[in-house]
């Protein structure tokens, strides 16, 4: 198998409608089950450091999502047992959002912008949560985008058009880049992806002259190195944080929930538009944080979404770091 993240086949883009869950992300979710009422929590951000860097995590909400058919090669009776042993809800899955806010080298950068006010009623809580934990859009100096699902861009542009971040360069991965703004390619996908196709230039359209473009090993801002990691979209990134000794990557959607996928990193998720190579790139990278014992940072993770990994017989497990 090819490793261009352009040599996308028609097979794995029909695959890939999948992306019907990423178009989902524009709207309301795909087969998504209706979850109970629950009051608003406090605001839901936390703070950590990486050296002399600041993080913060931002919680946006969850989607609920049914169990079956959410893994694409596992059996239903085989997810629902591993699903079970962790106390997830009966036959859901719960998909939280999280981004990550760096303060580095004198720069407010953020990753990701979450779903926006296009998802589900479970979610929308980032921007609120954003301002809770002090900080104010106008002054973000820099969006680093990881891959063009909507629920890591939406959160750049409201519905209505508006702008979330005016003041801030926004830097994108130039192999996404390429496959996303392709009108052939978006001609030619399956109807269930046209809406993720429509809905990249609805949020890049107004700002495309001045988008910022990288590739893996390039630094998108101060201590912070793309990597590529593509499978789930054609030009999945994550990023390595470094600060002296310290360092954490931010795993972007390497997995969706870690309780099925950092466990059974062989399994492929119905979001994943090139199995397997999101697979192989799922595994690699699982495999590095354990060995170097580096910490790691999920955007589909239980909040506050950062732990670290060990290794558990063929798979894996997340030790989430303890609340301080």
């Amino acid at each position: 198998m090819s490793d261009s993240p352009l040599s996308l086949s028609r097979r794995n883009m029909l695959a890939g409608a999948a992306l019907a869950g990423v178009a989902s992300q524009l709207v309301e979710p795909v087969n998504a089950q209706t979850p109970p009422a629950s009051p608003l929590q406090s605001p839901a951000f936390y703070r950590y450091t990486v050296g002399d860097l600041k993080l913060t995590a931002i919680h946006e909400g969850y989607n609920q999502v049914p169990i079956e058919n959410f893994v694409k090669n596992a059996s239903l009776d085989d997810v629902r047992k591993l699903a079970e042993e962790q106390f997830f809800p009966k036959d859901a899955v719960r998909i939280t959002f999280t981004t990550t806010v760096v303060e580095t080298g004198g720069k407010l950068v953020l990753i990701d912008t979450g779903i926006g006010d296009l998802g589900p009623a479970t979610t929308g809580r980032w921007m609120a949560n954003f301002k809770a934990a002090g900080f104010d859009p106008a002054k973000v100096d820099r969006v680093v985008i990881s891959h063009f699902h909507g629920d890591h861009i939406n959160g750049l542009r409201l519905k209505d058009g508006t702008a979330q971040f005016p003041n801030a360069e926004v830097w994108v991965g130039q192999q996404e880049w390429d496959f996303w703004s392709d009108d052939g390619r978006m001609n030619n996908a399956p109807e269930a992806m046209k809406g993720a196709f429509r809905n990249v230039r609805r949020v890049f359209d107004p700002i495309s002259k001045n988008l910022k473009f990288f590739k893996p090993g390039d630094e998108v801002a101060p201590g912070i190195i793309a990597q590529a990691a593509f499978g789930h979209s054609p030009g999945h990134m994550i990023f390595a944080v470094t600060s002296g000794s310290n360092s954490l990557m931010l795993v972007s959607d390497i997995t969706n929930h870690p309780g099925l996928f950092v466990r059974r990193p062989d399994w492929a998720v119905m979001y994943d538009m090139d199995a397997e190579m999101a697979r192989l790139s799922r595994r690699r990278v699982l495999d590095q944080l354990a060995s170097d014992k580096m910490q790691v940072a999920f955007y589909h993770a239980p909040f506050p979404a950062t732990g670290h990994i060990w290794r558990d017989g063929d798979g894996f497990r997340l030790q989430p770091i303890q609340w301080s």
